[in-house]
């Protein structure tokens, strides 16, 4: 049997972490089995369903690069073949229009409530001869009365649910439109999808579902349903507690690497391993070992593993995310070509916990600027380090060469000359050439920026001090 697995979003909103790991999950199982992985767009909703929504799935699974062999299918596309299901459904006498009205069915409910019965459908359109008028029908199911559904979840273990338990539910609506219970039947069948991985939030959908499969002559896919994510608070998973789109992911400077790794352990381990690359996820991934209970979002955690891939991340790996960040900053092509980008990343690789914070401390490699750090230029950028800067432009002008360890012995030389303590001298060069008191050890900060540059920048730096101490000041 051929594995093919299916993420099915409902384009309500953005892909976020839940949506996420389930796409994650459904991917790995997929690729460890050689198999096919889908993406379908479940846009039934048509009132809530946007274009934008589609596109931040679209984007959000080419970011994290899930990459799926079929697909995106869209059901919107798909309803001539859900109206041939519905219609197969009533022919064989396993649906019915139901004609009940709003009012006849609150008032159905709430005389169930009174008798302390379960509110359900009671099926009296079934048997339903008299037609009311004026009254556009919707298309229930007819959910059979008796037996059960065993659910050999991978996940929960086996489900058992009582079809005494399930209503004959709506498989289309008043104006002709499928309902999702009917259209996911339907396209799972189609699709061949022989492995629905998803939320448990869907598990009383399944037995529905099943009962539909059966009612077409199909086999039901196998299911696993993977537990809830939580908040620090137990709550479920919202925006307060860090839920974001996964593009937001992306615009916060996390690597698509980091935040895989940190949804693959949401609710699975393999021994005490914390960190995955790719390859090992598709190896080790088991749907037998995801945890039956719910799992916690920490958000402390997933900026530790960003962390941990920044620092171990090849240059060249995260230039590629890098630059987009960068662009965000207005740096531009013809900046970056002024300095030796992987170096610069190398030189902040141990600093940096996310990329935003990588390019906003190498902005200065790549641009000029006008402005220092208000902080940091008055401690360093006094009358106090007029003479040191004076001095370090000379000693740096006369420089032939301009390797790293020329430009140390340089400003070593010139903090001896002066009488002065290492940082009093390189504290100062370093807000004159970065605008800040952070940047690498300052003989590599120098020869990344180039000597034109360097000298341009103490230089400026030399007359931002004398206007800031002339007597017109």
């Amino acid at each position: 049997m051929t594995v093919s697995t299916r993420f099915a979003p409902s384009p309500t909103g953005y892909l976020h972490i839940g949506g996420a790991r389930t796409a994650l999950f459904s991917w790995l199982y997929a690729k460890k089995h050689q198999g096919n992985f889908i993406l379908r767009i479940e846009d039934t909703d048509r009132e809530r369903s946007t274009q934008a929504s589609v596109n931040a799935i679209l984007d959000g699974m080419q970011w994290l690069q899930l990459d799926y062999q079929e697909g995106p299918f869209y059901q919107t596309q798909r309803i001539d073949r859900y109206r041939e299901i519905i219609q197969q459904l009533l022919d064989q006498g396993d649906a019915y229009y139901c004609y009940c009205s709003k009012d006849e069915l609150d008032q159905m409910r709430e005389e169930q409530k009174a008798k302390k019965q379960k509110p359900r459908y009671d099926q009296r359109c079934r048997h339903r001869k008299e037609i009311p008028d004026n009254i556009s029908p919707v298309i229930r199911f007819c959910n059979p009365d008796d037996g059960e559904v065993v659910i050999n979840d991978l996940v929960r273990g086996t489900v058992r649910i009582k079809n005494a338990e399930l209503d004959d539910l709506i498989i289309a609506r008043s104006d002709g439109t499928p309902t999702y219970n009917l259209t996911v039947v339907v396209d799972d069948m189609d699709m061949q999808v022989s492995h629905v991985i998803r939320g448990d939030d869907h598990l009383n959908n399944t037995p529905r579902q099943i009962n539909i499969l059966q009612a077409l002559h199909a086999s039901p896919p196998v299911y696993a349903h993977l537990p809830m994510i939580l908040g620090a608070d137990g709550a479920r998973l919202s925006k307060r507690h860090g839920a974001v789109s996964v593009l937001q992911y992306k615009e916060e400077g996390y690597l698509p690497q980091a935040l895989l790794n940190y949804l693959v352990r949401l609710g699975w381990s393999h021994q005490d391993q914390e960190i995955f690359n790719i390859d090992e996820m598709i190896d080790l991934f088991d749907l037998s070992a995801v945890n039956k209970s719910a799992s916690i979002f920490n958000p402390e955690k997933l900026l530790w593993l960003n962390q941990q891939y920044i620092k171990t991340l090849s240059a060249k790996e995260l230039a590629t995310h890098l630059y987009y960040h960068l662009d965000q900053l207005g740096v531009s092509d013809t900046d970056i070509a002024r300095c030796d980008v992987y170096k610069v990343i190398e030189t902040q690789q141990e600093r940096a916990k996310t990329l935003v914070e990588m390019a906003q401390n190498s902005l200065f490699f790549f641009k000029d600027f006008n402005q220092y750090d208000t902080k940091a230029a008055k401690k360093n950028l006094n009358a106090n380090a007029l003479p040191v800067l004076e001095q370090l432009l000379t000693a740096l002008s006369a420089s032939p060469s301009w390797q790293a360890e020329i430009l140390h012995q340089i400003v070593l030389h010139t903090a001896e000359k002066l009488q002065l303590k290492l940082g009093k001298v390189a504290q100062p060069l370093r807000v004159a050439v970065a605008g800040q008191a952070m940047s690498p050890s300052i003989d590599i900060t120098l020869e990344l920026l180039g000597k034109d540059r360097t000298l341009q920048r103490i230089h400026n730096a030399i007359n931002y001090i004398r206007n800031l101490t002339s007597p017109d000041a």
